[in-house]
């Protein structure tokens, strides 16, 4: 069984523009496996993707918010961690 799951079918059950999930990963949002020239996303990480999704398209928040969101989620973590 696979672990990952292509960008094709991501945009395909989001219903999003493949141009979004470029974007994502162009800004280091998702971390992406490139096999045979198809981009796949890890089961691990669709959690981090569902929410960046979410925020971008129901809160209409553009990439750089979402890019200031992961920064300032990222800096919580780990001050909580410390």
């Amino acid at each position: 069984m696979q672990n990952r799951i292509s960008r094709e079918e991501l945009v395909r059950i989001y219903n999003i523009e493949i141009t979004f999930f470029d974007s994502l990963e162009e800004a280091g949002l998702v971390e992406i496996e490139l096999e045979n020239e198809v981009k796949y996303l890890n089961y691990d990480h669709l959690s981090k993707f569902e929410k960046l999704v979410n925020r971008h398209y129901d809160l209409d928040i553009n990439l750089p918010g979402l890019e200031v969101i992961q920064h300032l989620l990222q800096k919580i973590h780990d001050l909580q961690k410390e």
